[in-house]
């Protein structure tokens, strides 16, 4: 193992599901990063995925985990985040609609908190699991969006503009499907038992819809992954 002084620093974006956990896998278990996980409570109704972030975080060995609270249900705009939204079921899963449970800014600004912490930090790297194949269409999930905020963070970061500090956005997912996130992740170490990805869980348990976009995609990826999801559903 490398000492601390020779490990690169890595900020995470954990939001405790299926790729963000692979991408935190990639960071650490690939790459050799000393992974400093950030998760956000913005207002989620499947807010379990917090939790989930801290298992998941804690099994791979992150360096550190913080919770931050930015409420943006006082913006509204998703099903994800209005309570008297329901989330969309059932979806064909090639609409190409941006569905509602798109949150306006939302990668944007996490984001945006992951660059300024890196540069606290004196990270060079932001790991995101971001995925353009297999997703709900979100906008901010694209290619375009991550090279945008690239140069932008290069323009408003004093550590990089002074040439102290590189940063590099790391969407190591971007390109690929469910199944090989998957197979990626199980030959990482990822327990997908600990993560969450549904976004209407059900009762006090918390148990997967299997309706929603993020469980129907899920489920698709384990099928042709030819893997069993350790996850419950209701």
């Amino acid at each position: 193992m490398r000492d601390g002084r020779s490990t690169p620093r890595a900020v995470v974006l954990l939001s405790g599901g299926l790729d963000s956990g692979t991408a935190l896998a990639c960071a650490i278990a690939r790459d050799g990063c000393a992974a400093h996980c950030l998760s956000v409570r913005y207002g989620q109704r499947h807010l379990r995925e917090i939790e989930a972030a801290r298992r998941v975080a804690e099994h791979l060995g992150a360096a550190e985990h913080r919770v931050i609270d930015l409420d943006l249900s006082r913006f509204g705009g998703s099903a994800l985040i209005a309570a008297d939204e329901p989330v969309p079921r059932d979806r064909p899963l090639d609409d190409t609609e941006i569905p509602r449970t798109y949150v306006p800014g939302r990668n944007l600004i996490f984001l945006s908190l992951a660059a300024a912490w890196a540069e606290v930090l004196g990270a060079g790297r932001i790991y995101a699991g971001l995925t353009a194949v297999d997703y709900s269409g979100y906008p901010d999930c694209r290619p375009e969006f991550v090279a945008a905020f690239q140069a932008a963070a290069e323009q408003a970061l004093a550590a990089v503009v002074e040439g102290r500090q590189r940063l590099a956005v790391i969407t190591p997912l971007i390109d690929l499907g469910k199944a090989e996130i998957i197979r990626l992740g199980l030959s990482l170490g990822v327990d997908y038992g600990l993560t969450h990805s549904c976004y209407d869980p059900v009762g006090e348990q918390g148990l997967a819809c299997g309706h929603c976009d993020a469980c129907r995609h899920r489920l698709k990826g384990f099928e042709e992954a030819g893997v069993e999801d350790p996850v419950k559903y209701a």
